[in-house]
């Protein structure tokens, strides 16, 4: 399938977000050619409801505050400002109204192969295009084998990613530092805000 000039949408709780988000959704664009990148925190996100003590709103920050300075990325407030859980299918059916031109979903392997925990994945597959983007463990075979046999998938032609926010918020209750991953805005931020340093604190925040 011809993508050139959709619309990428790229969601996640981007707690914090890495330079490995920012490969992936420009990897998408060149090898895709796809007009722009719309990165989409979760608001609510329903598989993940410790955020180390994180809202929202600081997440939505340090991605706004990483596109800045990256011509066709932005980020979007849809799932921010929406109440209750956030699930992708609602946000795909509401952006395609947004963009005529079409949308398709950037996701990474691993958690598209949790598709079985997520709001109607069936329709799910169907709805739009899925750009995958490669992750340690995980073959790409298995996406040619039902229920996934039904989507359109498109792998990006990329290193494996093995960078994870999880790993990068360790590093933090450590006391140690992340500007080799992470974009130096997010670093300052994450510094200013003091976010992922207590970690007793933060699982009461979250709790």
């Amino acid at each position: 399938m011809n993508l050139k000039g959709r619309v990428g949408v790229f969601g996640g709780t981007f707690n914090p977000l890495h330079n490995a988000h920012i490969d992936v959704a420009k990897r998408a664009m060149t090898q895709c050619g796809l007009s722009e990148v719309l990165f989409v925190p979760n608001g609510v996100p329903p598989h993940k409801r410790h955020l180390d003590g994180v809202g929202k709103e600081d997440r939505f920050r340090m991605v706004e505050l990483a596109l800045a300075t990256h011509e066709g990325l932005s980020a979007s407030r849809i799932e921010i400002d929406r109440e209750g859980p956030s699930y992708t299918i609602d946000t795909i059916r509401a952006l395609k109204d947004d963009y005529p031109q079409g949308i398709c979903f950037i996701v990474g392997a691993d958690r598209l192969l949790e598709l079985d925990t997520w709001k109607e994945p069936d329709a799910l597959l169907e709805s739009v295009p899925f750009v995958l983007a490669p992750r340690s463990g995980v073959s790409l075979a298995t996406f040619d084998s039902p229920p996934f046999d039904v989507a359109t998938i498109v792998p990006l032609e990329m290193r494996e990613v093995d960078l994870s926010s999880t790993w990068l918020r360790e590093l933090i209750h450590r006391g140690e530092a992340i500007e080799e991953w992470v974009p130096s805005a997010v670093a300052a931020y994450v510094q200013q805000r003091g976010l992922y340093r207590n970690r007793e604190l933060a699982q009461a925040s979250s709790s």
